[in-house]
C-alpha cells in the first residue's frame, strides 16, 4: 500500500525512493508485524483465558503436559493478523506471488480455525477429520498447482540441489507436486507444535531462508550468477517473509516456555502452508526437505511408528513425534527445544551452501 501511495512521489521528494528497495521493505515489514504482534499479544492471551479458549491435552501423551490443560490457544490468529496487515501495508500490492502465498496461508489458517474450534467445543483433542482436513489443504494447493501451470511465464521444471544441468520437466504432473509439497509442509509444521515455542523457532529460521531464496530468484543478475532458476516477481515474497518473521518473533514473546499460548493449528497449518507454497513459487521445492529438515524428521518419525506398529506390533520409539520420545528419555523440554533450533539453523545454513554447491 504504501509503495503505491508513496513510491510515485519519488520524482518529487527523493525521500521516497527508497520504497523501491525490497531489502528496505522487508526490514520495515519485520519491524510492523513484530510491534503489531507484542502489542495485541497480552490483550489476545487475556481474552481467550477469559473466555475460556484453552488446550485440550491429549491424555495419553507424556504427564508433564497434562499441568498445560488450559492454557490458551488459536494464538496463531495474532501472527497471521500482524503478518497480514504488514504485508498489505509494505509490499507491492499487484504482485500475483504475494496474493497467492498470502491467499494460501489464510486459507490454510481458516482450515486450521475450524479444527480449533471443533477441539474446544468438544473439549476433545479431536476436530476435523484426518481425511476432511488433508482434502481441503490438497484442494488448495491443487489450485495454486493449477494456476502456476497455466502461467506460460511459469516453468514446471525442478531444481535438483549439486546437479545444476538435473532439471526435469514435470508438466502438468507438477500440479499434484505442488499440491503434496504445500499440504506436506502443513501437515509437517502442524505435527511439530508439540512443545512449547518448538514450531514457531524452526518455521522462522526457515522463512528466513526462503526470504533468501525469493530474493535470489526474483534477482536476474543473482539467479544468472548462482544457476538458479529466475522467477520474475518472487523478490517481492521477502516482504512477505519479513513479516512472518516478525509476526512470529512477537508471538514467540508469549509462546516460549513456559507457553502463556499455543498457536493452534490455525497458526501451524497455515505457517507450513506459507513455507510450503514459497518452496514452490521460489523453484526451491526439494531444498524444502534440507531448510525444512526438523519438519520433516518429526512427520518421518510418526510415519516410521505407525509403520512399524502395524507391521510387527512394536514401536520404534518411546512416542511420535520424535519431540515426545526425547521427554519420555528423560530431556526437560527446554532442552528439546534448544536443540531442535540448533539443528534446523545447521540444517538452514547447508540449505543455503547448496547456491553455491552446483
Amino acid at each position: 500500500m504504501l509503495y503505491h501511495l508513496l513510491y510515485p512521489m519519488g520524482e518529487e521528494l527523493i525521500v521516497f525512493n527508497v520504497f523501491r528497495y525490497i531489502s528496505f521493505r522487508a526490514i520495515m515489514a519485520t519491524l510492523t508485524a513484530l510491534m503489531i504482534s507484542y502489542l495485541l499479544g497480552r490483550p489476545l492471551v487475556d481474552y481467550l483465558r477469559a473466555f475460556q479458549i484453552g488446550q485440550t491435552v491429549r491424555d495419553d501423551g507424556p504427564q508433564t503436559h497434562l499441568e498445560k490443560s488450559g492454557t490458551p490457544t488459536m494464538g496463531g490468529l495474532l501472527i497471521l493478523f500482524a503478518m497480514t496487515f504488514s504485508v498489505l501495508l509494505w509490499s507491492r500490492l499487484d504482485n500475483l506471488y504475494v496474493g497467492m502465498v498470502l491467499l494460501v496461508t489464510l486459507a490454510y489458517g481458516v482450515i486450521g480455525f475450524c479444527d480449533d474450534y471443533l477441539k474446544i467445543t468438544r473439549k476433545s483433542p479431536k476436530g476435523l477429520s484426518a481425511k476432511r482436513k488433508l482434502g481441503l489443504q490438497l484442494l488448495v494447493a491443487g489450485v495454486v498447482g493449477f494456476i502456476l501451470c497455466m502461467d506460460p511465464t511459469f516453468k514446471t521444471t525442478l531444481s535438483v540441489p549439486f546437479f545444476k544441468t538435473v532439471n526435469p520437466d514435470l508438466g502438468y504432473w507438477y500440479i499434484p507436486f505442488a499440491a503434496l509439497v504445500i499440504a506436506g509442509a502443513s501437515n509437517a509444521v502442524n505435527l511439530t507444535d508439540g512443545l512449547d515455542g518448538l514450531a514457531i523457532g524452526p518455521v522462522m529460521i526457515c522463512g528466513a531462508t526462503y526470504l533468501l531464496f525469493a530474493y535470489v530468484s526474483g534477482h536476474l543478475k543473482l539467479a544468472q550468477y548462482l544457476q538458479v532458476t529466475y522467477v520474475p516477481g518472487t523478490g517481492e515474497l521477502a516482504v512477505l517473509c519479513g513479516a512472518m518473521l516478525g509476526a512470529g518473533m512477537g508471538f514467540l514473546w508469549y509462546n516460549a516456555y513456559p507457553a502463556e499460548v499455543f498457536m493452534g493449528d490455525v497458526g501451524s497449518l497455515s505457517l507450513g502452508g506459507l513455507l510450503g507454497t514459497l518452496a514452490v513459487v521460489t523453484k526451491h521445492e526439494i531444498l524444502l526437505v534440507i531448510a525444512g529438515g526438523i519438519f520433516v524428521i518429526e512427520a518421518l518419525s510418526v510415519i516410521l511408528q505407525v509403520i512399524s506398529f502395524q507391521a510387527t506390533g512394536k514401536r520404534i520409539f518411546n512416542m511420535a513425534p520424535i519431540h515426545h520420545h526425547f521427554e519420555l528419555k528423560g530431556w526437560p523440554e527446554p532442552k528439546v527445544i534448544v536443540r531442535f533450533w540448533i539443528i534446523s539453523v545447521v540444517l538452514a545454513l547447508m540449505a543455503i551452501s547448496t547456491l553455491k554447491l552446483r
